[in-house]
């Protein structure tokens, strides 16, 4: 890009700010002053650096910024409409038309806006991931940041470059308040991401004010603890200076970058500085009117983009944009007949795809009164996929020896600093930052899993439930799913997690009840494109059913003729419901077992299917989960018997927890018989 004058920077400057000013004033809600006072740290970085082509913004080598700072949307907004990105559809086709339009703009915060309040992937093009949540942005990055480092040593050959993208994040003091970014960032720094730049908005603000009340802690020497790069910009107008950081950072490449930028958010009177508008409120009209006069724009003007702004955009970041494509598709075009196998896997990758034949080493686990634990079954059938699907990858928070996923067939390896080519991940104990990268990892096509005990889903679920948001295929293993894990008492004894799970939209939980329904588990999991998935997992035992006797794993139990009683379980308890139906047989008494491994794929299923397996007409139901009982109600009615969990657990062996809380085939046997009497009362009291 030719060299201009500071005139033409600073127009396109007051475009962005401009836009981000009138955009709030007109919605009546939103963050006007990070966009006012970052303009031109956004700015210099598009126009003049990124790796970006906005008329193709999945191009799979592109530079990602990540807008962790995500009230500030307006920044990012006005950025896409005058770069003249151009929107993408969910089948990865390219549509023509920009993703964000002045009309888009101007209805900023409004009903099917491509500018919604916080940026949201999937909604508009080139949102790299949501973000809102403070912390969680940066954390995510640096998920992005280590695909790349796996991807380059997994695809790239000698004159084949295919991955060396860098990773940029804006964020504020909110942000590095959160703990999740501290996990992120220690994390990062360890594994001495270089390709990972955190732009850190020091503007001493928060919303209840400065942020002397609460953050005075020394930012700089806190990541240098960590392993960073950090350098400083004391003015975020000093156009020379901003240059000066991004080239020391493209320089570093031993370290992750943080770039400390003092900014001031000041507007119409020169040394006014309004907490307020900084974090959620409109300057108002008569304060527009004096910033723009103190830019020199015109004062009345709404939403204006002066003739050459958009050109010159094209002539920075579209022409380098293109012209970095382009060489990249060429690359491929070679790539894909010197390493036709590689080029099919990232081919697939990107979309999503799976290679030929991933299910080809899928064990069958025969029968076995005895059986095994969940959590071992899942890392036979884990380490199976592996072998097929070379994108998958992940590990534990601390825990992969409990939980069962350490990849362990030839080549599988750990990924570190110095051997990125590895698929064990090891996160360190950091759930919340965890589950962020494995967004991050995801959002770049990688198929990453992570795994803790269910107890400690908590600690994940901001990350979880973004994931649900985003429609990502991120898969959580969970293991030690239930009072089973017994004597640890009840600190690691999950009650109200399982529930909580499935109240969150988009997410499906999964906790089948043998080794053979977890292969059908993973077999579903590893098809799924958009859904993330909570796989639940035992650490105790559970018998392998005979499939000959009972139904395949695939589908429920369903014997001849109307059964008397349903009884409904998932996991282990599923075993327990079958040793109650063989007693209930022995006395005469028709039982159906229902193993309901998935609430979310059951109601995906037809009317007539959910009929078939739960007749609306049999009404005596019991319901057997070591969980809280909430939600049950749905499939059981108001008047079934839920046999779950009411209060937390006690430490003590599970043999014994089980008497105590009623997971007993007898008890189980002495609901059934007590339901067919109520409804038997019920319908001789009716006449029926």
């Amino acid at each position: 890009m030719k060299s201009v004058t500071d005139s033409q920077d600073q127009l396109c400057i007051n475009t962005i700010r401009t836009l981000a000013m009138d955009a709030v004033q007109a919605a009546n809600s939103g963050h006007p002053g990070t966009p006012m006072a970052l303009a031109p740290v956004v700015y210099w970085l598009w126009n003049r650096l990124l790796s970006f082509d906005p008329a193709d913004p999945i191009w799979p080598n592109r530079d990602r910024f990540v807008l962790s700072a995500g009230h500030a949307s307006m920044l990012l907004y006005s950025l896409l409409h005058l770069c003249g990105v151009k929107a993408v559809n969910g089948e990865y086709e390219q549509l023509g038309q920009p993703t964000v339009t002045l009309d888009d703009i101007k209805r900023f915060r409004q009903l099917e806006s491509k500018c919604p309040g916080h940026p949201e992937y999937r909604w508009t093009s080139e949102i790299e991931t949501t973000t809102g949540p403070l912390g969680q942005g940066v954390a995510t990055s640096v998920g992005m940041a280590m695909a790349q480092r796996w991807m380059a040593s997994y695809f790239n050959r000698p004159d084949f470059e295919m991955f060396s993208y860098d990773v940029y994040a804006l964020c504020g003091d909110g942000c590095l308040m959160e703990g999740v970014s501290a996990e992120a960032a220690s994390l990062a720094g360890h594994l001495k991401l270089s390709n990972l730049c955190w732009i850190y908005d020091n503007n001493k603000i928060t919303i209840e004010g400065h942020t002397d009340w609460a953050f005075t802690e020394d930012v700089a020497t806190r990541f240098i603890a960590y392993g960073w790069n950090v350098t400083r910009v004391g003015d975020a107008n000093d156009l020379q200076m901003l240059d000066r950081a991004f080239g020391t950072f493209q320089k570093e490449m031993g370290r992750p970058t943080l770039i400390i930028v003092d900014s001031h958010i000041a507007y119409g009177a020169p040394n006014k500085q309004d907490t307020h508008a900084a974090h959620g409120e409109p300057l108002g009209d008569e304060e527009i009117r004096l910033t723009k006069r103190n830019y020199g724009w015109p004062e009345d003007a709404k939403f204006l983009v002066p003739d050459g702004v958009l050109a010159y955009f094209q002539q920075g970041i579209g022409v380098r944009g293109a012209a970095l494509r382009k060489a990249w598709m060429a690359r491929f075009s070679e790539y894909q007949v010197q390493y036709p196998e590689l080029a099919d896997h990232l081919y697939k990758m990107q979309h999503r795809q799976l290679p030929d034949n991933w299910d080809q080493h899928l064990p069958a686990f025969p029968t076995d009164a005895k059986g095994l634990a969940g959590r071992d079954a899942s890392g036979t059938i884990l380490n199976a996929l592996a072998t097929r699907v070379p994108w998958l990858m992940g590990g534990a928070a601390d825990l992969a020896p409990s939980t069962k996923t350490r990849l362990t067939f030839e080549g599988a390896g750990d990924f570190t600093s110095e051997n990125p080519s590895g698929r064990n991940v090891h996160f360190g104990v950091r759930e919340h930052a965890m589950g962020a990268i494995l967004n991050g990892l995801s959002l770049s096509k990688v198929r990453p899993y992570g795994s803790g005990f269910l107890i400690f889903s908590d600690y994940a679920r901001p990350a979880i439930r973004l994931s649900a948001l985003m429609e990502i295929p991120v898969l959580h293993v969970f293991t030690h799913d239930s009072i089973g894990v017994g004597e640890d008492g009840p600190t690691h004894q999950p009650i109200e997690q399982l529930p909580s799970l499935r109240a969150i939209p988009g997410l499906i939980v999964l906790r089948p009840g043998d080794a053979n329904e977890i292969v059908e588990a993973w077999k579903v999991i590893i098809q799924l494109r958009h859904e993330p998935v909570v796989l639940i997992l035992t650490r105790q035992a559970m018998p392998t059913l005979d499939r000959t006797k009972y139904a395949s794993a695939a589908g429920v139990a369903k014997p001849e003729g109307r059964p008397d009683v349903l009884l409904l379980a998932t996991g282990s308890e599923v075993a327990l419901c079958v040793q109650a139906h063989e007693q209930l047989a022995v006395e005469g008494i028709k039982s159906r077992v229902v193993s309901m491994p998935s609430w979310e794929l059951f109601e995906q299923q037809s009317e007539n299917y959910k009929q078939s397996v739960i007749p609306s007409d049999v009404t005596a139901r019991v319901s057997v989960e070591l969980a809280s009982t909430f939600g049950w109600g749905r499939y059981v009615g108001i008047q079934g018997q839920t046999i779950g969990m009411e209060s937390f657990g006690a430490s003590a062996p599970l043999k014994e927890l089980a008497k105590k809380f009623g997971f007993t085939v007898d008890h189980v046997v002495a609901a059934a018989k007590a339901q067919i009497d109520h409804v038997q009362r019920q319908m001789a009291a009716s006449g029926r």
